[in-house]
């Protein structure tokens, strides 16, 4: 017997139709089920503030929710979709379609925890029921603790942990999937043309990318034709993952971000390899990845102040460089001018295509935070704006462990050489001269680090430093003696 007449499952970042947790359980226990997405205002508008109107990730949302109506109506159903302050939307929309609940999956980020809040008490005061469900980890918030009943600080403890509760009995019930085929007869299709009616890019105030041109397919077939397409080549993942210029990575963290894939299919997907022993070391360290995903959520959720300040209190009292000056080099940086290769040339990958390689990631924040000096919080507030694939749990989680102020985080003195890496990482240089076609005639020996070139070098290769490419704007060697002047502040205050 159903447990609600009329139900409303609203759709976040959770956009599909299969092993979707919050609509499994909406079907299950009610007899007719209404489908919403809402743009929310509160979070599009201040993109649109900030110039950010050719945003490919609300290109990819829009596109993503075009296909969701699809599917869902081949099921019976189809989304209601609206424009506004979703926080208000959802209520009204309720009282309209007479719903007794509201069906959801968590969301781990202190400014959605706020909205779900508002929203569950504004259900609650008009007699509704707000259910919210784990759907984008495996394992949430308390469900891995130290033997002390404590969230874990540190990945490797966390990970033998995680790795065990999935082998103990219980453990094959966190991969299973959720099924929507059986109950999908209780959707309900929309309730007016009105609603059939999803708004344009423009009518949003957003515009077209280049996403068709960077050849990412948005959606539950984007995501699909990805995971096809990487577990051919996942045996050499442990490797090729670290090269930029090679096609090793799986590239479905923008289908992880917004949900178009769920995580328990590319987890079980994983599991099931390492253990039959197929490409089983590139699928352990995938799963590796996929279990840094959830450390990182667990991260946020019990600490939310590392939003704003670092993990580690004491970091908070470096002091970064500040003034034109740092806005200068900050800027440098943003625009890939920093006459580091590799690190010009990750920066501009950014730029160009709202990707950036996960190596590269690390190496581009070293090199603003320990050789520019800049605040690890301006450059993760521009790889927020930035990043197709953002999401604030790894995004802090990996600019806290560049500057050495994150849980589990590199050690201070650990600092990134961009030279050698560039030369590790990309010995022939075929990465830089993708997106540095100024130095695509220099020879592997120099275009690693260009002004170390004999002026002979420099000449035949057409490249003049300071005009058409920049010098370096700090020395490695230099800036690495003040960077651990800098950190000096954090031994004091540790007594170190």
């Amino acid at each position: 017997m159903s447990q609600f007449d009329t139900s409303l499952v609203w759709f976040r970042r959770d956009l599909r139709v299969f092993d979707h947790a919050a609509l499994h359980h909406a079907l299950k226990s009610s007899k007719a089920v209404f489908c919403v997405f809402v743009f929310d205002t509160e979070i599009l508008q201040p993109l649109l503030d900030a110039g950010l109107s050719a945003d490919r990730r609300v290109e990819f949302i829009h596109a993503s929710i075009v296909e969701l109506d699809l599917e869902l109506r081949k099921f019976g159903g189809g989304l209601i979709v609206r424009h506004g302050v979703a926080a208000d939307i959802i209520p009204a929309l309720v009282q309209q379609l007479g719903a007794t609940a509201v069906f959801s999956n968590h969301d781990y980020e202190p400014q959605a925890r706020q909205r779900d809040d508002s929203v569950a008490n504004k259900l609650a005061a008009a007699g509704c029921a707000w259910r919210s469900f784990k759907d984008q980890v495996i394992f949430e918030c308390d469900e891995i603790l130290t033997l002390a009943s404590r969230p874990f600080s540190v990945f490797t403890p966390y990970k033998n942990a995680w790795m065990r509760r999935l082998a103990a009995a219980d453990g094959p019930f966190f991969l299973k999937p959720y099924p929507i085929e059986k109950y999908a007869e209780n959707l309900a299709p929309p309730i007016s043309a009105t609603d059939d009616n999803i708004p344009s890019l423009r009518q949003l105030g957003f515009e077209k990318t280049n996403l068709r041109t960077l050849k990412i397919t948005p959606g539950m077939r984007g995501a699909a034709s990805l995971l096809e397409d990487f577990l051919l080549r996942i045996g050499q993942y442990e490797e090729a993952r670290n090269f930029p210029a090679i096609k090793g990575p799986s590239y479905l963290s923008i289908h992880l971000r917004f949900g178009t894939i769920s995580i328990r299919t590319l987890a079980r997907t994983a599991y099931q390899m390492l253990h039959q022993g197929t490409a089983a070391s590139g699928a352990a360290t995938w799963l590796s990845e996929l279990i840094w995903r959830d450390f990182y959520f667990m991260i946020l959720y019990h600490h939310p102040h590392v939003a704003q300040h670092a993990f580690k209190p004491d970091y908070d009292a470096i002091q970064w460089e500040s003034g034109a000056h740092a806005q200068l080099l900050f800027q440098a940086w943003c625009d890939g001018r920093t006459g580091y290769p590799l690190v010009d040339a990750a920066m501009l990958q950014l730029n160009q295509s709202g990707y950036m390689h996960n190596r590269l990631r690390m190496v581009a924040a070293s090199f603003l935070i320990k050789d520019l000096g800049i605040d690890w919080r301006w450059g993760e507030r521009y790889f927020a704006a930035h990043l197709n694939d953002f999401d604030l749990a790894a995004n802090n989680g990996g600019w806290q462990w560049a500057a050495s102020s994150g849980c589990d985080a590199q050690p201070y003195f650990r600092i990134f050489n961009p030279i050698t890496q560039s030369e590790k990482f990309d010995e022939d240089g075929k990465f830089i001269r993708r997106y540095l076609p100024q130095l695509a005639a220099l020879g592997n020996k120099h275009i690693h680090a260009p002004w170390l070139a004999p002026a002979q070098d420099l000449q035949n290769a057409g490249i003049r430093l300071g005009e058409n490419y920049p010098l370096p704007l700090v020395q490695h060697d230099d800036a690495r003696k003040l960077t651990l002047q800098r950190y000096a502040v954090v031994k004091k205050i540790a007594g170190e």
